[in-house]
């Protein structure tokens, strides 16, 4: 029990301090004369605070208070609100209003952080990019900066008051701020002592009214000459919820400070989940988020209702505390008792405070965390991160943080989405060659394999596919194509794949018409029904896509198809080669025919050349029956010949180069082997014994088509 005291007590000394800064940033400006109310709701924030979140967090020993980012977003929305009521009515009431718009943001900030506990969505602000949180924190301590000015010379730092800033008076306020914040970061930052921090304000007090006096100035002359703060009267506390408050309230200015109000939602839900992190880490004890969202939640609620401003656990004090033995509530509740007592104390110890006392610890606090997020995070993000982070920054300041959350937003998923479609989406690709199923086969099947592996292509995919990344997977399928033009299946293995989007599923789409033009069969492999139900959303799953459960069995399947394909083949062959030995009377000149020529398969009724192209090949028909149309008077195509296995048909246009004089037609699936022109060409020229036996061959055919046609017009004459 003295353990916890005694931490209470050790943490209660920077609750103090700390909040005597915050009161300062907030209440600066035109609420200014209403200090001590700021005072007041300070530390009535920080008791509650940490006497609720103590007695009910999972953490025990956590203490908790206004923090940093949280006085800096209610200092904003304490200025916008003054800034609009000024502008509507400069003789209009401040105290009230502020009052009762920080109660209610207070309120409304533990309603949403209750909210987030209890459907537990409080994990999905760890899933904001982390360059957002990095530049809203930045942001931050840029704003904490420029109000620490602001509460040293009375002025706002802008380009329209600049010049009031020339004067030496001014000047030497702010370099005793900037030499105190040095003396926080050479002694303080580096010691973190539980004393140290008040130690060195007292002694900055002090030696500051050495100088006043040295220098010839009474305490009220340095009060006049804006050196010191002027005393506030000792105040009672003010509830702001009285009827004619509300009833003067101006509602009409709420929706023009929504965007403040989301900001300091966004601030203490955020501050919340990361300093309850930061705690753990320091710490090594595991803390229950739910639980921490609702009691912080739950605690906020009561400070608005009692007239205070947002907090949260506070990582330093925590930390302080348990290191100085303290592991239960009761530190908590001390911080609690001593921030009470100081309701009494502060006001009157304001005034004998110099302003560049706390203006520095508040320089120092903001120059630390922009030293944080702009430099020292440098380190850890990547150049794009680090750009992104500045810019956010940079909005906020300029725009607001609405602003700047929703671009950081952006930007962030922007970042994301470049980034991850770099990631390769194939892990490996493989195909028929070397990587085969486990099915044992025969010498001769192996061999036929080992020659036409190269028909089966397959690619093993992994991550979550989207646009970018599937748009790249289509130029690599393309440019696989474009290699292995053997290729008849390819394979696509989703086995490692977590998701696919829409735009992903247009680039498989292309992929599909890639894979039709060139005649190649596509196959899924481990396809999970998400999968599945988004590629046939766009038409890319249909009849004539595979779909096998197992890589082994694809493999199987796309073998068995190649070895039943190319052992007909050879049948195939050696029938063509038997046919042009006949032809040319030696092995060798049908060979090399054989070579010459580009093999055909047909459908039936597809039509293979149309009357009027120009007679650039010829076609041997090792297979099949094929039809010569002529047009009809009905518009349609008259047989007048019918041409079946080991015929030809085109050579008499190959010879004299005229265009077709009848179209070609597929009357069953037919096997044809074309010769073109240029590899008739080729032939002349290469091999000229060659060409002359195929000459003689076209002669003869066109010899015995002549008779036939000679004996078809003589019995017609009868």
């Amino acid at each position: 029990m003295l353990k916890d005291i005694l931490g209470g007590s050790a943490a209660s000394v920077l609750t103090v301090t700390f909040g005597l800064s915050y009161a300062l940033l907030i209440f600066a400006g035109p609420l200014t004369p209403f200090l001590s109310y700021g005072v007041a709701a300070t530390f009535i924030s920080s008791a509650i605070l940490a006497g609720v979140i103590a007695a009910g967090s999972s953490l025990p020993f956590a203490v908790s208070g206004p923090e940093s980012s949280t006085a800096a977003m209610t200092g904003i929305l304490a200025s916008s609100m003054v800034e609009r009521i000024v502008a509507a009515d400069p003789s209009a009431p401040l105290l009230a209003p502020v009052l009762i718009t920080l109660a209610m943001a207070t309120i409304l900030t533990g309603l949403v952080l209750c909210g987030f506990g209890m459907t537990r969505m409080g994990r999905a602000i760890r899933y904001v990019p982390y360059p957002v949180v990095g530049g809203f924190l930045g942001a931050t301590g840029c704003l904490i900066l420029l109000g620490a000015v602001r509460v040293i010379t009375g002025y706002r730092l802008q380009f329209a008051t600049l010049g009031q800033f020339g004067d030496l008076l001014t000047l030497s306020k702010l370099a005793a701020a900037c030499a105190m914040a040095l003396i926080l970061y050479m002694t303080w930052h580096r010691s973190r002592s539980s004393f140290g921090l008040p130690a060195i304000l007292i002694g900055g007090v002090i030696a500051a009214h050495v100088v006043f006096r040295l220098a010839g100035l009474s305490p009220v002359e340095a009060q006049a000459a804006g050196w010191t703060f002027q005393p506030p009267p000792g105040v009672t506390f003010m509830s702001p919820w009285s009827v004619d408050a509300l009833r003067a309230y101006p509602w009409h200015l709420l929706p023009d400070l929504s965007g403040n109000l989301i900001a300091v939602i966004f601030v203490t839900a955020s501050s919340t989940l990361f300093n309850v992190t930061g705690i753990e880490v320091a710490t090594h004890r595991e803390a229950n988020l739910e639980r921490e969202l609702n009691i912080t939640g739950l605690a906020n609620i009561l400070t608005g209702a009692f007239g205070g401003y947002p907090g949260c656990a506070s990582i330093s004090r925590s930390v302080l505390n348990f290191n100085s033995g303290g592991t239960g509530p009761l530190s908590g509740l001390t911080v609690a008792a001593i921030s009470l007592l100081m309701l009494v104390f502060a006001p009157s110890l304001l005034g004998y405070m110099p302003k560049f006392v706390l203006g520095g610890l508040l320089i120092y606090l903001g120059a630390d965390g922009l030293h944080k997020w702009i430099i020292q995070s440098r380190r850890r993000l990547s150049f794009t991160e680090y750009l992104s982070l500045l810019a956010i920054i940079v909005i906020i300041v300029q725009w607001g943080f609405i602003a700047g959350i929703l671009i950081g937003v952006v930007i962030g998923c922007a970042t994301f989405a470049l980034s991850a479609s770099r990631i390769d989406s194939i892990k490996f690709s493989f195909d028929g060659s070397e990587y085969r199923s486990s099915l044992d086969r025969s010498r001769e099947e192996l061999t036929v394999l080992s020659a036409h592996g190269g028909s089966i292509q397959g690619l093993n995919l992994q991550s979550y596919l989207f646009f970018g990344s599937a748009n790249r997977l289509y130029q690599h399928v393309k440019a696989l194509l474009a290699r292995h033009p053997e290729c008849r299946f390819l394979l696509f293995d989703f086995k490692l794949v977590t998701g696919i989007d829409s735009s992903a599923a247009y680039s498989f789409a292309q992929i599909k018409r890639t894979a039709s033009d060139r005649g190649i069969r596509l196959v899924l492999v481990n396809l999970q029904a998400s999968t599945e139900k988004t590629l046939r959303s766009s038409e890319f799953v249909s009849p004539d896509v595979s779909i096998v459960p197992e890589l082994d069995h694809a493999l199987e399947w796309c073998e068995n198809e190649i070895i039943a394909q190319h052992e007909g083949r050879d049948d195939e062959e050696a029938s063509l080669r038997d046919w042009f030995v006949r032809i040319l009377g030696s092995e060798e000149g049908a060979m090399e025919l054989i070579h010459r020529c580009e093999r055909l398969e047909v459908r039936a009724g597809e039509i293979i050349v149309n009357a009027g192209d120009a007679a650039n090949s010829m076609h041997f028909i090792l297979d099949g029956r094929v039809g010569v149309m002529i047009p009809a008077g009905d518009g349609g195509l008259t047989r007048v010949r019918s041409l079946g296995r080991y015929t030809t048909v085109g050579e008499m246009g190959l010879v004299a180069r005229a265009p077709r004089n009848a179209t070609i037609q597929a009357e069953v699936a037919s096997v044809l082997y074309v010769l073109s022109v240029d590899q008739f060409e080729a032939i002349k020229t290469e091999n000229p014994a060659l060409s002359q036996k195929l000459l003689t061959y076209f002669v003869l055919v066109m010899a015995e088509r002549l008779t036939f046609a000679n004996r078809l017009i003589g019995v017609l004459r009868r």
